[in-house]
């Protein structure tokens, strides 16, 4: 495969490289690959104002892509269980404050504060509906509604509006994802990396698109084309990336 531009040399700028692109990479509803979830996607993209989304699945479902994914525009507000409980009880309470769409992530680990912000919030939402104030709501935990180990009173606000199960993606949506990915960007992925990336590889469909895109810099940063031991190299210098034993 022949680049058309010119590569730095160094390891340590190509290590730089490869660091900058991982966490940067935004998250967009366009770039989630469904698979089974093709409704859940959907009632997302289509998320209006008084309506709420709760979304629920294991680690690698997707959840935060599509949180992130939405949450972005004028009056839309992402959160997760790291955020301030304070952050979150504003947005409850301050009327004076616009919102559009409020996104809240890993509800199952937010702490009495923030569990007592979200029910307001809650609240604030139903309350809103219907008027010029109107917002929507997006949720997600690892569990069904009535199953979150939250106080009894959120537990039932989470299943008021749609409630989505998101599947984990099968290995053949995986593998093609990838291979589209690599497709746009001019890449030729031997069988023997794809199967490599699937095997060992963070199952998280944006970390691993992510790894795409940094193998594609790599190889040029390295003059080398793309070969699993080239991978192997990237995975080396980076080993802050996620991998499965």
């Amino acid at each position: 495969m022949t680049h058309d531009r010119t590569p730095p040399s160094t390891q340590p700028q190509a290590r730089q490289l490869l660091l900058d692109i991982l966490p940067g990479t935004m998250p967009s509803l366009d770039g989630f690959v469904p698979g089974a979830n093709l409704a859940a996607l959907e009632a997302v993209r289509a998320l209006a104002p008084g309506r709420a989304v709760y979304l629920w699945g294991g680690t690698g479902s997707g959840r935060s892509h599509l949180l992130r994914a939405r949450a972005q525009g004028a009056g839309c507000h992402y959160l997760d269980a790291r955020a301030p409980a304070q952050r979150l009880h504003a947005l409850a309470t301050d009327e004076d404050q616009a919102l559009s769409l409020v996104a809240v992530d890993d509800v199952a680990d937010l702490n009495p504060a923030a569990q007592a912000a979200l029910f307001a919030l809650f609240n604030r939402w139903r309350t809103a509906a219907g008027t010029p104030g109107a917002f929507a709501l997006l949720v997600s935990g690892d569990r069904a509604p009535l199953s979150m180990p939250l106080r009894e009173d959120l537990r039932t606000r989470l299943g008021w509006d749609l409630v989505y199960r998101l599947e984990q993606l099968s290995d053949e949506d995986r593998a093609q994802a990838l291979r589209d990915r690599a497709q746009q960007r001019g890449l030729q992925l031997s069988d023997e990396v794809l199967h490599w990336i699937l095997t060992r590889c963070d199952r998280n469909m944006g970390r691993l698109t992510a790894l795409i895109d940094s193998l594609d810099q790599y190889s040029l940063a390295r003059h080398r084309p793309i070969t699993l031991p080239l991978l192997k190299d990237l995975l080396a210098d980076a080993p802050a990336i996620p991998r499965t034993p």
